[in-house]
C-alpha cells in the first residue's frame, strides 16, 4: 500500500497528471509510479503483417517513453518507476493492476477540459481505490477542498461511505494545503421548491441542528459547513463555483448494468457540470 498509480497524460492534454501526481505522492508520503498507455488500431500493411505491426508498435512505445521521460526529467523525478503499457482499454489494465499490486490512490488527467471521455467513465465505475480526476480550469486558483456527504442517510453503506469521503477529504486538504469545506444536500424536487410549499432555509437550519454533534467533531467553522436544498448535482456545482473549490471529494456507489443505466449516478451527473478536480471514493470494502 501507500502507492500512487499515476496515468501519464497525453501530450495535448490540458493538465499535467505526472507533476500533480508526484507532488501529491510526496506530500502524502507515498511512493509514485507512472503508467504511460499507448494503443493504435493499425491499417494497411501493419494491420495484416505481424512483423510490420510489431515494428510500428515498438516505434510508438519508444516515442511515448521519450515523451514521458522528458516530463520526469523536468521534475527531477527520473527515479520514479515508469511502465509502458500497450492496452486498448485503459480502464481494464489500470483497475486490475492497481488492485493486484497494492496501490491505494490513482491520478489521471481529463484529456479534454470540457468533457470526460469513455475511459474516464469506465474508471469511475470500476476503480477500487480513490481516483483523482484532474481538469484545467479557473477554479484551480481557489484554495478549497469540498467534501460532499449524505448525512441524512440511515443506510449502513452510505454512512460508511460518508466516513470514507470525510477521511479522504481531510487527507487531501492537508496534503494540498487547502481549506476544508463540507456540503450536505437535502433533496427536494424543483417543482416543490417552485411551488413554495416548503421553507428551504428552515430545512437547512434543521439539518444543521440535527447533525450538530457529528459536525462539531470535524472542527469546521460555521462558514465551512454548507446545508443545501435541491438537486445534488446542481447544488454542488453552484457551491463549488462560489467557494472556488479546487477539489471536490465525493463517494460513488458505482451502479452498473440496467440499474445504473436507468437511474444514473450522482457522480456522473455532477461531472458533466463540475469544473473542479474530482476525487472519487468508491464504495468498496477496503475503504469503508
Amino acid at each position: 500500500m501507500d502507492k500512487v498509480f499515476i496515468i501519464a497524460q497525453q501530450e495535448d492534454a490540458h493538465t499535467n497528471a505526472i507533476e500533480t501526481g508526484i507532488l501529491l505522492a510526496r506530500a502524502m508520503k507515498k511512493d509514485a509510479e507512472v503508467f504511460a498507455y499507448c494503443y493504435e488500431d493499425f491499417s494497411g500493411g501493419e494491420r495484416y503483417n505481424p512483423r510490420l505491426k510489431g515494428a510500428a508498435r515498438q516505434q510508438l512505445l519508444q516515442q511515448r517513453e521519450l515523451e514521458v521521460r522528458r516530463h520526469l526529467t523536468a521534475l527531477d523525478a527520473d527515479d520514479i518507476p515508469l511502465h509502458l503499457v500497450w492496452a486498448k482499454y485503459l480502464f481494464e489494465h489500470a483497475c486490475d493492476y492497481s488492485q493486484r499490486h497494492g496501490f491505494d490512490y490513482m491520478v489521471k488527467a481529463v484529456h479534454h477540459a470540457e468533457h470526460y471521455q469513455p475511459h474516464d467513465w469506465h474508471l469511475i465505475r470500476h476503480v477500487q481505490i480513490p481516483l483523482l480526476l484532474l481538469t484545467d480550469t479557473p477554479l484551480h486558483r481557489g484554495n478549497a477542498t469540498l467534501i460532499a456527504v449524505d448525512l441524512d442517510s440511515h443506510a449502513p453503506l452510505k454512512q460508511q461511505l460518508n466516513q470514507a469521503v470525510i477521511h479522504q477529504g481531510q487527507l487531501l486538504a492537508k496534503a494540498t494545503d487547502t481549506q476544508l469545506h463540507l456540503a450536505h444536500v437535502i433533496r427536494v424536487p424543483k417543482m416543490i421548491r417552485d411551488m413554495d410549499l416548503i421553507n428551504t432555509r428552515t430545512l437547512a437550519k434543521e439539518a444543521h441542528q440535527r447533525h450538530q454533534l457529528q459536525l462539531s467533531n470535524l472542527g469546521l467553522g460555521p462558514d465551512d459547513v454548507h446545508m443545501l436544498v435541491g438537486e445534488p448535482d446542481l447544488c454542488l456545482y453552484e457551491l463549488a463555483c462560489r467557494i472556488k473549490s479546487r477539489y471536490l471529494v465525493i463517494g460513488c456507489r458505482q451502479r452498473q448494468g440496467l440499474l445504473g443505466h436507468m437511474i444514473g449516478n450522482t457522480v456522473e451527473s455532477l461531472l458533466s457540470r463540475i469544473r473542479s478536480n474530482v476525487l472519487v471514493i468508491p464504495a468498496v470494502e477496503s475503504l469503508l
